[in-house]
């Protein structure tokens, strides 16, 4: 348990921060849901939707540290794929 000032501090923030992660990582996780839905579905329009607010949701994840960069970048990049694949 923290017993200096400054740890028990530490411990309030790290506390604060890994509530706001666990809730971003929370809506991340239904966008990519609402994707993965639409185009189990078959449905290309709504997986475009869909992915228009995912996307930027992923991207702001990675870049405030929730997941690493390049996972994000994989994660849209195999999305858009299966979209494109709907249409074909």
């Amino acid at each position: 348990m923290a017993n200096t000032p400054s740890a028990k501090k530490a411990a309030r923030k790290i506390a604060r921060q890994t509530a706001t992660n666990k809730a971003r990582r929370s809506r991340v996780r239904t966008y990519v849901r609402k994707v993965e839905e639409a185009i189990v579905a078959g449905d290309q329009t709504a997986a475009n939707e869909a992915f228009k607010v995912a996307q930027p949701e992923i991207m702001r994840a990675s870049a405030k540290g929730v997941m690493h960069a390049n996972t994000a970048s994989r994660k849209v990049s195999r999305m858009n794929a299966r979209i494109k694949a709907l249409g074909a």
